[in-house]
């Protein structure tokens, strides 16, 4: 996703949840528990995309920071210019629970098709 939004001219962003351990971000800037990142070829230097981590060193409010995100507090990549991307799930088990719960809590009624000759 990020090398394909750096392709076609927009720039990506990460959402990160602040919270999980060994996020390293500056917490001047964290807002309700998540910070969004910038994570573009200009603004994060020596960025590392890996299976476990983002890692990268880029400017705060002018103040040099090194960067070090676990894949598993990454919450979504979207581009800035048009607000479109994807949210990631990590807990997809408990996703899918929820949702065989609800389902197993309403009642079924039958369906109201009407066979027409």
């Amino acid at each position: 996703m990020h090398e394909w939004m750096g392709d076609n001219g927009h720039t990506p962003h990460i959402v990160v949840d602040a919270r999980v351990d060994g996020v390293n971000v500056p917490r001047e800037h964290v807002k309700d528990g998540k910070i969004i990142l910038n994570i573009s070829d200009t603004a994060a230097h020596n960025l590392k995309l890996t299976n476990s981590a983002v890692s990268f060193r880029a400017r705060f409010s002018g103040v040099p920071f090194d960067v070090w995100v676990p894949m598993q507090s990454v919450l979504g990549i979207y581009a800035r210019e048009t607000g479109q991307g994807m949210i990631f799930s990590h807990d997809a088990d408990t996703a899918d629970q929820k949702i065989r719960d609800t389902e197993a809590d309403s009642p079924r009624s039958r369906p109201h098709l009407k066979l027409v000759k």
